[in-house]
């Protein structure tokens, strides 16, 4: 990736739906310059999609909980597998420290949160949970920046 095509995804990131030549319009690159870019970033999988981003409160889902997961050794990917039917999880990751994984998940509720941990603590992989429910988001962006 160059400076040109972190340009192009600078403006992306401000409205996905730009077409090419609004793209060439605001950068003063020609049309297909820009089009090249595009589609060689999106064989590259430097950019995977182009997805509305929601207001998960307006949509209904304001309960954010961050839960730390010990799971047996090896087994991340197992209980990450299990994990692919839950549409309320943002995120999962692998973490140094005092557990192995950390799920972000938003819920509609406590009732969900709490039949969604409960479920998670019966998988054979999963030793342990500590879960935290967010209070405040103070900054919250999917967005990749760039220098």
């Amino acid at each position: 990736m160059d400076e040109l095509d972190k340009k192009i995804i600078s403006e992306l990131n401000k409205d996905s739906r730009l077409s090419f030549r609004e793209l060439s319009k605001n950068l003063n690159i020609a049309v297909g310059t820009i089009s090249h870019r595009i589609k060689k970033m999106e064989e590259d999988g430097i950019i995977k999609g182009y997805i509305p981003v929601i207001e998960p409160s307006k949509a209904g889902y304001d309960f954010i909980a961050v839960i730390n997961v010990t799971i047996k050794r090896g087994k991340l990917q197992d209980v990450a597998s299990l994990l692919d039917k839950f549409n309320n999880i943002v995120s999962i990751y692998n973490v140094t420290g005092n557990y192995d994984a950390v799920i972000i998940a938003r819920f509609k509720n406590r009732g969900q949160l709490n039949n969604f941990v409960k479920e998670l603590q019966t998988f054979e992989n999963v030793d342990k949970t500590n879960t935290s429910l967010v209070l405040n988001t103070i900054k919250e962006d999917i967005r990749v920046k760039f220098d």
